[in-house]
């Protein structure tokens, strides 16, 4: 009863009587009250954790989980005539990440918090997130995405500090939100903003805005589009914005604790995450000297204080800003820059380790790894890739500081929040232990030929899927069928994540339907992704899935059999619907260019099975689950490289030998499909797969196509199938970012 009177007497109401809103409004504050009483994570040595995207998704039911509150709350709820889930429903998402990078961060602060580790996020408080992605006319439209309202999860903390950008000054201001660990203390996610934000500078049905204006809109988006000087510019704006005030929090903390800041590295560790937050290093020295401390032992202390992790093999995501424009938005850096810059060229001559480079480029990567003390990639294959390949020259100079953390994921999230009925059956089988030893899930393996539990596990996923159909019937118009295989690849648009590919499957598949090559089981394929607003192939990509979506779920003579879905604005709130409701997890980047995935883990552990290229986690999966529980295809990345390497990959020499890749590439600029969408842009993606096709669809092409219908004959023997499912389940257990974070910590920061 303590909980129900504690909820009212927030209400000043009963429940019973109460609106959804103010019921999420009075969890709200209840959460926050239980917050304030658990300890904070400290001690003497202390985390940093540096990122442009925390991708924390909606926190309310997470938070209840974590406080162990979440089934009492719902109980009581249901006792008064309310369902939590619709409460949910009330919290708007925090706009605060993007993709994968943002969604590890959330994960990663999570699991520090849940281990109790002195270690707190810091990053920007930005008012429309990305963008909301809205589709019209089969395109993908973006528009700003609100989320912030009286009554959030932020906490205002009264701290601000003085930002000097282009030698004018600006106030910033710190929001705090607590990260509420499972049975354990609280950390803080760290969030800065401008003290002059204007929102209403953005055009209302878009994303424009007066780039030049930086007091009002420095904090207004995630990624400012960057195909012009002045979005370049408001990127670094933005960079120096968020590591100058997480250097400035960091030495005022260190003297709130009465340290010594010429002991800095012995109290503090800074982990960049990816390039994004690279000057940070500069900036620290800066301060550190303006503290007194000598130039050469500043670069000293930093050096042993910050740690690197790259998250991309992608030449173009290793930032490289143009030295003129530093000198404009940050000059009292550059100074530092080119001295840092001047002690690399003293001691090598290979100019691929410069920070400067020939063309008056900074290499903010190059400066990580000179000057941190660490360099992890996030996936086996991935940190191998970088130490033989991509950061080849820095390999041979620092071979100590390399190592791998591979990603994980926490299942607290992406089991116990997004899939009640199967967390709660496996805790029914093996106990609870799994929630903080997550490998305990192996256990599932003495069921593993068991008829009942793998019934279950089928029926579990049937009733997921029937709640996925509801939400999208009732969200995107389509109706789809729960007995169909869902076949789903949700992630960022990307050319190297190959949605074309899949794309150019479900052309073959329509072609077969429409000869009468029906499938044992239809088929519905489902797409979420947002494409950057300056990435025009990318929305490309959207426009041809959404001309397909209109044509094949239009055509009664296929619609039967075959089904498309491209869900509009995917965020994290849809991925809680989408994962556990997987059959098919499409995984298909082109080998050697996805770093690790997360996505993959989520669907794993979900009882999901990978359809994918030996590319970032995939291949650890595939050692945990062995041949028999995955399916995989296509060149590894060895093969790739050397095309890379040898310039010698050209996509219309294999059309032009291929007769059905002809078929299916030609496809696109049809009349069927001109008719639906816009003949130009259709147009424009034929000629990139034809002429360009720098992520090799064609190459993989075939193979996927041939293991993609073995994947789906290999589900008519359900059996078979759900305890491929259950072993996906059990060997999900590695990928818990609570082992991740474990190994961050013995292995890179060690926290006390």
């Amino acid at each position: 009863m303590k909980l129900e009177n504690e909820l009212e007497a927030i209400l000043q109401a009963s429940i019973k009587d109460a609106s959804k809103e103010e019921i999420y409004l009075a969890c709200l504050k209840l959460v926050k009250e239980y917050a304030a009483k658990k300890q904070q994570n400290e001690g003497d040595r202390k985390l940093y954790y540096i990122s442009a995207e925390f991708l924390i998704g909606k926190l309310l039911s997470n938070n209840l989980i974590n406080l162990g509150l979440y089934d009492d709350l719902a109980q009581i709820l249901k006792e008064n005539g309310h369902n939590l889930a619709e409460i949910e429903e009330v919290e708007l998402e925090p706009s605060l990440g993007n993709g994968g990078l943002g969604r590890l961060a959330a994960c990663f602060i999570d699991s520090m918090a849940t281990l109790g580790l002195p270690a707190d996020g810091v990053g920007l408080n930005y008012h429309f997130g990305l963008f909301k992605q809205e589709f019209e006319n089969h395109f993908q439209h973006e528009v700003k995405n609100d989320w912030l309202t009286k009554d959030s999860w932020l906490n205002d903390t009264g701290i601000s500090f003085d930002i000097e950008l282009a030698n004018k000054t600006y106030k910033s201001k710190l929001y705090d939100i607590d990260v509420i660990g499972y049975n354990n203390g609280v950390s803080k996610l760290h969030l800065f903003d401008i003290e002059s934000v204007d929102e209403t500078i953005v055009d209302k049905n878009s994303i424009s805005f007066d780039k030049t204006d930086i007091s009002k809109n420095l904090t207004l988006f995630l990624y400012p589009d960057d195909s012009d000087k002045n979005g370049e510019l408001l990127r670094i704006y933005q960079q120096y914005f968020m590591v100058s005030n997480a250097a400035q929090l960091i030495l005022k903390e260190e003297k709130d604790k009465g340290h010594k800041l010429s002991d800095l590295d012995k109290h503090v560790c800074i982990q960049i995450n990816d390039t994004h937050p690279s000057m940070v290093i500069p900036e620290l020295i800066r301060l550190l000297t303006a503290e007194g401390i000598a130039f050469n032992d500043a670069v000293s202390i930093v050096t042993n204080t910050t740690a690197y992790t790259n998250h991309t093999i992608l030449a173009e995501a290793l930032e490289k800003w143009p030295l003129a424009y530093l000198e404009k938005v940050v000059p009292q850096l550059v100074v530092i820059i080119k001295k840092l810059d001047k002690m690399v060229r003293a001691k090598y001559s290979n100019p691929e380790l410069y920070i400067i480079d020939k063309t008056e480029r900074v290499h903010m990567a190059r400066m990580d790894m000179h000057y941190g003390f660490s360099i992890n990639g996030v996936a086996a294959i991935h940190t191998e890739i970088l130490k033989e390949t991509e950061l080849n020259d820095f390999y041979q100079i620092y071979p100590e500081k390399f190592n791998n953390k591979t990603n994980g994921i926490t299942f607290r999230r992406w089991l116990m929040h997004c899939n009640h009925s199967l967390s709660n059956y496996i805790d029914e089988k093996i106990g609870e232990g799994w929630k903080k030893e997550a490998t305990e899930l192996e256990k599932l393996l003495k069921y593993q030929d068991d008829d009942e539990v793998l019934n279950k596990l089928a029926e579990i996923k049937f009733e997921d899927k029937k709640v996925l159909a509801n939400y999208i019937l009732n969200h995107e118009g389509i109706s789809i069928d729960p007995n169909s295989i869902f076949d789903i690849q949700i992630k960022r648009l990307h050319e190297y994540k190959r949605q074309q590919m899949n794309a150019l499957y479900i052309i073959h598949k329509y072609l077969e339907i429409k000869k009468g090559n029906l499938p044992n089981t239809p088929i519905t394929c489902i797409f979420g992704a947002k494409a950057a607003p300056a990435y025009t192939t990318a929305k490309d990509i959207i426009h041809l899935l959404l001309c397909l979506a209109d044509l094949i779920n239009n055509d009664p003579s296929v619609n039967k059999y075959l089904k498309v879905v491209m869900v509009e604005n995917y965020n994290v709130s849809y991925a809680e619907k989408l994962i556990p409701a997987c059959n098919v997890s499409e995984q298909i980047s082109l080998a050697s260019k996805e770093a690790s995935g997360t996505g993959n883990m989520k669907f794993m552990l979900n009882g999901a099975i990978t359809l994918g290229t030996m590319d970032g986690a995939n291949v650890e999966i595939a050692e945990l689950v062995k041949d028999d529980n995955i399916f995989t295809f296509g060149e590894d990345s060895d093969t790739v490289i050397k095309h890379y390497e040898n310039a010698d990959y050209v996509s219309k020499d294999i059309y032009k030998k291929d007769k059905h890749i002809q078929t299916l590439v030609d496809f696109i600029i049809s009349d069927q499909l001109t008719k639906i969408g816009d003949k130009e842009r259709l147009t424009a993606l034929y000629e990139e797969i034809l002429n360009k096709d720098w992520f090799m669809t064609l190459l993989d092409l075939n193979a996927y196509i041939k293991e993609k219908e073995l994947c789906f004959k290999a589900y008519e023997n359900q059996k078979n199938w759900n305890k491929m499912a259950l072993v996906n389940i059990a060997k999900a257990g590695y990928f818990s970012s609570d082992r991740t974070i474990e190994q961050y910590n013995n292995e890179i920061w060690k926290l006390k």
